[in-house]
Formats: C-alpha cells, sequence, structure tokens
C-alpha cells in the first residue's frame, strides 16, 4: 500500500530543498526524495572552495529538512502515475501533487575514450582539493571559462578546447572574444574550432587527441565542460502524459507541469543558475498553497559568468533578436578592465539591445569589474520595459562601466540599421 503525503518533492538540491522547506514550515506533510547529498552542487567554479569544504556532509542540510519537518527518503525517485513516486521498492501518493526538482546532470562528450578515463566533471572540480601541473577542459562555454581562469591563477597549466568558433557561444560574440583574451592574459591556451576525437589515460596523465589534425594535448587531468542534460526517461515522464524524449519538462506561469505536478530548476530548460531556481521555486510553493501572485516572467532572465572581467547579461543576445524578428538596434561602448590574475588586463564593454519598434530594450551586456553588478539595472530596464528615451535622460553614476552604459545608451539615438 501506498504511503501517503501531501506533497512529494523529487529531488533536493537548491530547488527541491527549497520548495520541500517552505511546503513543510506552511503545514504540509512533504516527502522530499533524494539519492545523492541533500542541497546539490553551487552549479559554478566561483563556488568551488564553498563546496569542497562540505562536499560529501550533507548533515546540516538534513539536519534543516527534519527540523522543518520534512520526512526524507533516500532512493532513486520515479514517476509512477499522477501524483505517484516510486523510490526503489516504495510507493508514495501526493494527496497535493508532485514537484520535480531533479536537476541535470553533466553532458558526457562524445570522445572515443573517454568513457575509461578518470576524467572531471564539473561537479567532480567543486569535490577536489587537488591543484593539478595541468588542466585540459573540453568545453569553452560559461562554466568552462570560470574553471580554466581559476585553475591558472592557482598555477595550473590550462588548455582550452572548444568545438565552436569562439568561447561563450550562447552570449554575445563580443563577450566571446573578451573571455579569450582574459583567458590567454591569465596564461591559458585556447584553442576553437577545434573538437577532441579521442582521450587516452595511462595512469598518469591524460593524451587528447584533437580531431582532423595531428595536435596532441597533454594534461594531468581532463574536464568535461559540455553543458548539462535532462533525463526524463529515467524520471518515468511518459506515466503521466510527458514525452521522455523532451529536453526539457514543459510548464505554465505557476510552474505547472500538469494536473497535481510542479517542476523546478535546469529541469524545466530556462538555465540561470541558482537564483533562477529560488525564483521557480517560489511560484511553485505559492501555487501549491493556493495563494495569489503573477507569473513567472523569464524574459529578463539574468546570467553572471564570473571570470574577470566579470560578464553580466540579462534578456536576448542580438541574435536572438534577429531570429525573433524584432527590427533591431544595438549600441556598443567600452570600458577599461583589469583581469584576475595580477598581470592580466583586457577591455570590458557594454553592449545593449533595443527593439526599435517598441523603443525598448530587450537585452543588454555589462562586461567589466563589476559587470554583474551593474546588470541589475540593466535587468530592471529589460523587465520593466522601461522606455530607451527615458534611461537617455536618467543621471548615471561615477563608476566607469555606469558611463558605458551612458554612452550606449547615448548611441542607440542614431537611425536604426535595418
Amino acid at each position: 500500500m501506498d504511503e501517503r503525503a501531501d506533497v512529494i518533492v523529487v529531488g533536493l538540491g537548491p530547488g527541491g530543498r527549497h520548495v520541500a522547506g517552505a511546503l513543510a514550515r506552511a503545514g504540509l506533510d512533504v516527502v522530499g526524495v533524494e539519492a545523492e547529498p541533500v542541497g546539490g552542487g553551487f552549479g559554478t567554479a566561483g563556488r568551488v572552495r564553498r563546496q569542497a569544504a562540505h562536499h560529501g556532509d550533507d548533515r546540516p542540510t538534513t539536519d534543516d529538512l527534519a527540523a522543518w519537518g520534512v520526512r526524507l527518503v533516500r532512493g532513486t525517485g520515479r514517476l509512477a502515475g499522477p501524483r505517484r513516486v516510486a523510490v526503489d521498492r516504495s510507493a508514495f501518493a501526493a494527496r497535493r501533487g508532485v514537484v520535480l526538482a531533479t536537476g541535470a546532470r553533466p553532458r558526457t562528450a562524445d570522445v572515443a575514450g573517454l568513457a575509461a578515463t578518470p576524467y572531471w566533471t564539473p561537479r567532480d572540480v567543486t569535490a577536489g582539493r587537488e591543484l593539478p601541473a595541468s588542466l585540459l577542459v573540453v568545453g569553452g562555454g560559461g562554466t568552462g571559462v570560470e574553471i580554466a581562469q581559476r585553475f591558472a591563477c592557482a598555477g595550473s597549466a590550462v588548455t582550452v578546447i572548444e568545438a565552436g568558433e569562439r568561447l561563450l557561444a550562447r552570449e554575445e560574440p563580443e563577450a566571446g572574444r573578451l573571455a579569450a583574451s582574459a583567458l590567454r592574459a591569465d596564461g591559458v591556451d585556447v584553442l576553437t574550432g577545434a573538437r577532441v576525437g579521442r582521450v587516452e589515460h595511462d595512469g598518469v596523465g591524460f593524451l587528447a587527441h584533437v580531431a582532423g589534425e595531428p595536435t596532441v594535448l597533454a594534461g594531468e587531468r581532463l574536464l568535461v565542460a559540455t553543458g548539462r542534460v535532462v533525463d526524463l526517461a529515467g524520471l518515468g515522464v511518459d506515466t503521466v502524459g510527458l514525452d521522455p524524449s523532451a529536453v526539457a519538462v514543459p510548464t505554465d506561469g505557476r510552474m505547472r507541469a500538469g494536473a497535481g505536478l510542479w517542476a523546478v530548476g535546469d529541469i524545466t530548460g530556462r538555465g540561470g543558475g541558482a537564483r533562477m531556481v529560488s525564483y521557480q521555486a517560489e511560484i511553485a510553493v505559492r501555487d501549491v498553497l493556493g495563494r495569489p501572485g503573477p507569473d513567472a516572467d523569464h524574459r529578463a532572465l539574468p546570467r553572471v559568468i564570473l571570470p574577470e572581467p566579470e560578464i553580466g547579461a540579462v534578456g536576448l543576445t542580438e541574435q536572438q533578436a534577429r531570429g525573433l524578428g524584432l527590427n533591431v538596434r544595438t549600441a556598443l561602448a567600452s570600458i577599461a578592465s583589469p583581469g584576475r590574475c595580477e598581470a592580466a588586463g583586457g577591455e570590458g564593454f557594454v553592449k545593449l539591445i533595443e527593439d526599435a519598434d517598441r523603443g525598448v530594450l530587450v537585452g543588454a551586456t555589462a562586461a567589466g569589474p563589476a559587470g554583474g553588478g551593474v546588470l541589475y539595472g540593466l535587468q530592471v530596464a529589460v523587465h520593466a520595459e522601461v522606455p530607451v528615451a527615458r534611461l537617455q535622460h536618467m543621471i548615471h553614476g561615477d563608476a566607469a562601466v555606469h558611463h558605458a552604459v551612458e554612452v550606449a545608451l547615448q548611441a542607440l539615438r542614431r537611425p536604426a540599421r535595418d
């Protein structure tokens, strides 16, 4: 016979823990299901040292859940029909519903020989305490860039291998060029347009063979940072009418994925890191409790990449905006910015993306010593659809990055290119 609860939360990473704790504190009978350490990862290399200090010891977090009244069930949860979850040989039924917060797992690169080697994923990096003499990083997205610079500044010889033509492929081209320049200034070898075809490990180090070239790269450790994927088939979503081959669980504005079913975090395919997880979790909690509030609004999704110079972005990139058929007007202003290591240096910038027909910003990128910090003002402008004409007449701060925002806004006065 199924064990019953008001709500079952599958996955107790940051999002699941938030949901389970909030619902339990509100008086609901909550079961939380997790096979791995509760609390999950911190997500980026910027949190490496914090997570390393507590890796494998989730007692503080589980103690919190117990104090809130959450019943912790250890094991892998799988949907077994509407409002039902199977955990190994046990089964649970939810009176109100199920919240999916299982996150995503590191994507495994399609590289010959890789599976037989002790390669690292970003999670392994956060767990480790060793500093390798040399590190090969496969993947030049945000996580790969952050980790590469951190290890380079700590003294490792680092090489980044990116299959695409530039780093940070999901961001503005200027951001990718800036990241590559900053990494090279910090001593990192950056290879773009290069795909690793085969990997070997001799018990001491790695050899990475670049596909179609005679180039062979050597490193003591190899990190695969090629993104994250969601395993919906393993979660049993087909038992509730969802597509197990989909890349994410579709949700509405209240984070509902179906009757008595909610989803938050990476599993929704929205990205955005810890802040997005908390945002979605709070909306799901409110809906489960039947409390009113606005629907989720993902238009002004913030993204912060933490190399130096720091890169913050919000909303659409220029390419995305043009792909949606918008009448796009852009402006770019440069700003001097130091690198992370003492000898590093580089150029920061502010780039604004305007929907010229409506006269509002739909995207922005700020890169510099406070790129993530200045992002908040740009995020408010995108989210609230503040008219560009009004932004152009506001008083800006004295910081160089604020001045760059002002310069870029004034540049938007020129006629649209399209």
